[in-house]
């Protein structure tokens, strides 16, 4: 019988907090997003415009007033060779590749995979996403040098020893005798060809295929689209936003 997992109990917020954090804990902006609310006058306690260091109790009530930002959301399909992150020499970025300011990937995936990854100007979604509590699922497809041998499913499904640490349960399903698919709830470097790597498997392509309820499907390599209607409000959801 599988374990349950254990109950997560949220960390109670400590008042008072200073608006700018109190705002980024209420999800409604990040802590610079909210300095520049601020700034502007947009923000009010009480009916009072807030300034820059200002604290905030529970019994305050806090509004935003103005123009309320409008983020964008989109699925991209990296190409192998396109650095997701701070590129070097004559390497091409995402942002070089897509040429639309403000946006920034969440997450990483390695110079030499490919598939599915998320982009946005939301800097709310970094933690919601990415913080290792949170265990989004993460779905790859990998295509291996050699043929995998028969235990291979059932010794990478209960965690495998890379060296600096134990990978967490997972779900893998054989598509061939040289490829499978692996459904993760973490992302440490180069986890999948490390843990390849242990029963000595080579990794030949290494493809992202979904995210939580984001789907690469027909997506054509090196294109994006917006994320919208079902589809967003879904993703948005799921990570508390």
């Amino acid at each position: 019988m599988a374990k349950k997992k254990p109950v997560e109990i949220p960390e109670e917020p400590k008042f008072p907090m200073r608006i700018n954090k109190y705002l980024a804990f209420k999800k409604q902006t990040t802590r610079r997003e909210a300095d520049v609310l601020i700034g502007r006058m947009f923000v009010t306690i009480n009916g009072t415009a807030a300034k820059l260091g200002d604290k905030v109790s529970q019994t305050d009530i806090v509004k935003i007033g103005g123009p309320q930002r409008k983020y964008r959301y989109y699925a991209y399909n990296k190409p192998q060779g396109i650095i997701t992150h701070s590129p070097q020499g004559d390497e091409v970025s995402i942002a070089d590749s897509i040429n639309m300011p403000g946006i920034f990937p969440m997450g990483r995936l390695d110079k030499d995979s490919d598939g599915l990854i998320l982009l946005t100007d939301d800097g709310r979604v970094t933690d919601a996403l990415l913080n290792p509590k949170h265990e989004h699922e993460k779905e790859y497809v990998v295509t291996t040098l050699h043929m995998l041998p028969k235990d291979f499913k059932r010794n990478m499904e209960r965690g495998v020893d890379i060296g600096d640490y134990i990978t967490k349960k997972c779900t893998v399903e054989i598509l061939s005798e040289r490829s499978f698919s692996i459904i993760l709830t973490e992302g440490k470097k180069h986890q999948i060809r490390r843990m390849c790597g242990v029963f000595g498997q080579s990794v030949v392509q290494l493809t992202r295929v979904r995210i939580m309820d984001i789907h690469l499907g027909s997506l054509a390599e090196g294109a994006y689209r917006e994320m919208k209607k079902t589809e967003l409000s879904t993703f948005l959801q799921a990570i508390g936003l």
